[in-house]
Formats: C-alpha cells, sequence, structure tokens
C-alpha cells in the first residue's frame, strides 16, 4: 500500500519521513532490538518511496545508531532511540601508547555528544577494506589511518568526504571536500636537526637508520637529505645499527618502531665505553616514558597525538573542513 502523509508533513523530505515512521514503531515495540527490518524493496514498495528514498532513510537511522547495516545480509535494529549527535568510526593502524593518547583525546573533547567505535587494520589491506566496507552506512563521521603499504584511495573515496577525516597523513587525490591532521615528516625532520645544529657541531657524521619498513620513510629520508646539503654534514643513512657501522663521534637518528636500535646502540656503547652525548649522539622517534629517564634522558623528535586528537574532534563538534598540519616535539635530552 501506498503510505499517506499527513498534510503538514508533505513539505518534509521524505526520507526523514521514513526514519520518523521506523523510529516510532521500534519506540511502540513493533520492532524489537536484534529485528531485521523489511528489505528496501518492501519498505518501497509499502510506503511508495523510491529505493534512493528508503536508503536516505536507513542510512539516517544508521548514522544515529539506532539501526546497524550488516554487510550483505541487511538493516538490523540496534537500540530505540539516538542518545547521541556523532557517532564516530576510529580506524587507526595499531594499538600503541601513542594511539591510546589520540583517542583519549578524541573522547575527551566529544564524549558528552558523540559514541566511538575503535578498529585497528594492522596494515592489513584485506582488513582495512572489510572494516571500511561493512561500515559506510553506520556513522556520521570517519577518522581513518590509512598506513599501509598498499593505495586505498578508492577504498577511502567511498567514504563520503564530508563525512571523512585522515589522520597522520598528508593524503593527496582523494576526491571531495575533506579534512587532513598530518604529519609533515620531512619538514619536522629538518626543522628539528636544524634547531640543534650547534649540538650536531661537535659531531663527525650524522647516520640516519631507517629501516626499510618504516612508512613515509621516503619523507623523512628527504629531510634529512635537505639538511644534509644545506649545512654540508657529512652523513650516511643505513636499514640498522651494527657493529661494523658504530664509530665514535657519530650522531644517530634511529626510527625502528620498537626501538631496536636504540637499544643496540646503548649496548654498543657500554661495550667501548662510550658516553651518549659526548663520543655519540642520539636522536630518537617517538617520546615514551623511559626515554625520558634512559641512559640520562634521550633527545626525541616526537608526534603530537593528543594536539592531532583533540584537531580532529574539533572539526567534527565544528562541522568544518581543513588541512590542519600537526607539529611535532623535539624534546633535548642528555643524549646530544
Amino acid at each position: 500500500m501506498t503510505f499517506d502523509y499527513p498534510t503538514q508533513d508533505k513539505t518534509r523530505h521524505k526520507y526523514l519521513q521514513l526514519a520518523e515512521i521506523l523510529g516510532n514503531q521500534i519506540n511502540e515495540g513493533q520492532l524489537r532490538i536484534g529485528d531485521q527490518l523489511p528489505s528496501v524493496n518492501q519498505l518501497a514498495s509499502t510506503y511508495g518511496m523510491s529505493k534512493s528514498t528508503i536508503l536516505m532513510g536507513l542510512n539516517h537511522l544508521s548514522e544515529k545508531g539506532i539501526i546497524e547495516a550488516v554487510y550483505r545480509k541487511g538493516y538490523f535494529v540496534r537500540k530505540s532511540s539516538a542518545d547521541h549527535d556523532f557517532r564516530i568510526f576510529l580506524l587507526m593502524d595499531k594499538i600503541t601508547v601513542f594511539k591510546e593518547e589520540l583517542y583519549q583525546a578524541i573522547y575527551n573533547r566529544l564524549k558528552d555528544r558523540a559514541e566511538i567505535d575503535v578498529y585497528f587494520h594492522n596494515h592489513n589491506f584485506r582488513l582495512f577494506e572489510r572494516l571500511i566496507m561493512e561500515n559506510l552506512h553506520n556513522y556520521t563521521h570517519f577518522i581513518v589511518i590509512p598506513i599501509l603499504e598498499e593505495d586505498v584511495t578508492e577504498i577511502l573515496n567511498q567514504i563520503p568526504a564530508n563525512k571523512r577525516i585522515i589522520l597522520d597523513a598528508n593524503y593527496e587525490g582523494l576526491e571531495g571536500n575533506y579534512s587532513v591532521v598530518y604529519q609533515d615528516f620531512a619538514g619536522d625532520l629538518y626543522s628539528a636537526l636544524r634547531d640543534v645544529r650547534n649540538r650536531l657541531e661537535k659531531y663527525q657524521r650524522l647516520v640516519l637508520i631507517l629501516p626499510e619498513n618504516i612508512y613515509f620513510g621516503h619523507l623523512v629520508r628527504d629531510g634529512f637529505e635537505k639538511y644534509c646539503q644545506e649545512f654540508h654534514a657529512k652523513s650516511l643513512i643505513i636499514p640498522k645499527i651494527t657493529e661494523e657501522h658504530f664509530t665514535q663521534g657519530d650522531a644517530y637518528i634511529t626510527l625502528n618502531r620498537y626501538d631496536i636500535d636504540d637499544v643496540n646502540l646503548i649496548k654498543f656503547a657500554h661495550k667501548r665505553n662510550f658516553q651518549l652525548g659526548k663520543d655519540i649522539g642520539l636522536i630518537s622517534y617517538n617520546d615514551l616514558y623511559v626515554k625520558e629517564v634512559l641512559e640520562g634522558g634521550i633527545t626525541v623528535i616526537s608526534a603530537d597525538f593528543t594536539r592531532m586528537g583533540e584537531e580532529a574532534a574539533n572539526l567534527i563538534a565544528e562541522n568544518r573542513f581543513a588541512r590542519i598540519k600537526s607539529p611535532s616535539k623535539l624534546i633535548i635530552r642528555s643524549s646530544l
């Protein structure tokens, strides 16, 4: 049958009318939590609406978290009412203390207005694709850290631009007016080295330890080479530290995500009775609590993930779009 709208409702968007109808059915118990909704074709026939209008109404309820789209199965009732303004899909690469800081910053800013679901893709392309494709209609906003070896542009473009916030990388080539909060990997390293140039001058050579599996490592290399060329610094780039490359008078920059190179450098220094900050220098990426006290303190270049999370949350709360460079922090300690 065709649904006969009251006269005063004819000016309303039809998809909102459908959302209200289904919402009332849920509140009145005609549809219960866990129930599957009728198919799009059935709803279109029942209420005399186009399939596109039906999908808009279902997506509206999905974004509110009232119903949930289950990939290749349909729509199911999730709860009876929307108790938040936003429903956020947060997809990060892996669990680290830094990502905990990022999540906490988003939560603290939006805790009274948003429901936040956290996912991890662990640099797995298929998992990344599945998590996004299966949840396209279930959230008002998608915050994504797309750190993978594969090109994920096509997948990210499936997320409507107005819902899409990319973190960590200045991801280019995506469609629409979307937001990015990014690190300038090349510029941050160049600026950090320039800021400690007076300390670096006592060392004979700069050594960048750049593992092959470091994401955006080519950008770090660019910043390193720019500094060395501009200031005529003798330099070396190696994938890992070995005793063969360990030399008195070198200042090392490490990026290993598990800090293996930091540990090995300290072991080699102990073996030869070298002192950090005097016989060799050390700059490590990403600050951890232990680096504040290890060997009297390790100098670090560290992304400000709290700031990054706050910026992303502000974009959502203020309903705006922007490309924001999130500055890194340089913390000088006795290792340099």
